[in-house]
């Protein structure tokens, strides 16, 4: 099977599909690396080389308890590309793992990474300051993970039809794969769940992001009720230089089970064009 160790001695497990160009997808909060499995088949039939990475604590990986800040989970993905030597890559990050690109970038360097794709990501900065009024409350949000640590189950039931797009026209997500989004987040490690979502919440990536230097897509629903087009998507296009958005009208936050094919598609002529630059 598929796994690397850590320096801390936590055993990640990975999948690998395909030949070629790399391309390695870090999954949303409390989520696998299942989810992006449609998209990574599709670019492994086209040539490219699709890597998944179960984050600590969710899917096949260990679960230790520790270690769900960003730069341990930087240094994680760190540890996967070293392990692999992969070159010339394209990071994808959905949601949280937006991040985990972002800090890899700021950690590591992009010595690796010829270029980045944030889908409906995490950034910059999703808890309210005086100068982010738009984010989430600090107290709302501690609120929220101290109820997960009992009914769990209960939330997400109430936050699945926002997530996949419920009433949205062409948001049409089967009970199955409704079913298996929700079965992978009551699966993850309560701790990881509840540790990441602090890591989301809290961590600023403002400073960092004007900082990236290789060619970015960024795609965002105009819908995304998790995290809004104006606070994410176009916030991030704004700092990063030269970054293009893509905005998917009448989408929410689940894009890889609302759109999967136009999302593989956009993500596809991404790691395939000569200059990272894809049509509108």
């Amino acid at each position: 099977m598929p796994f690397i160790e850590t320096r801390d001695g936590v055993r990640l497990f990975y999948r690998d599909w395909g030949t070629g160009r790399p391309v390695l997808f870090l999954s949303a909060w409390a989520m696998d690396s299942t989810e992006a499995r449609g998209a990574m088949s599709q670019l492994a039939e086209h040539g490219l080389r699709a890597i998944g990475l179960d984050r600590r604590g969710h899917g096949r990986s260990d679960d230790p308890g520790h270690g769900y800040d960003y730069d341990t989970l930087a240094d994680d993905v760190a540890a996967l590309i070293d392990h692999l030597d992969l070159r010339e890559l394209t990071l994808v990050g959905h949601s949280m793992g937006g991040g985990e690109v972002a800090r890899y970038l700021t950690r590591h360097g992009d010595d690796r990474v010829a270029r980045i794709a944030l889908v409906a990501a995490a950034m910059p900065l999703m808890r309210a300051t005086p100068d982010n009024p738009g984010g989430i409350p600090v107290e709302d949000a501690a609120r929220q993970r101290a109820s997960w640590k009992w009914n769990l189950g209960g939330w997400l039931d109430a936050n699945t039809g926002p997530y996949v797009g419920d009433g949205l026209p062409g948001c049409d997500v089967s009970p199955p794969a409704r079913a298996r989004a929700l079965d992978t987040i009551m699966t993850t490690s309560l701790r990881a769940v509840i540790e990441c979502n602090r890591a989301v919440v809290e961590t600023d990536f403002r400073t960092e992001l004007p900082k990236i230097a290789v060619p970015t897509l960024i795609v965002h629903g105009d819908h995304d009720a998790s995290i809004s087009l104006e606070l994410g998507g176009r916030r991030q296009a704004e700092l990063i230089p030269g970054a293009q958005l893509k905005v998917y009208e009448n989408a929410p936050h689940g894009l890889y089970l609302t759109h999967p094919e136009r999302l593989s598609a956009d993500l596809l002529a991404f790691a395939t064009a000569p200059d990272g630059a894809i049509g509108q």
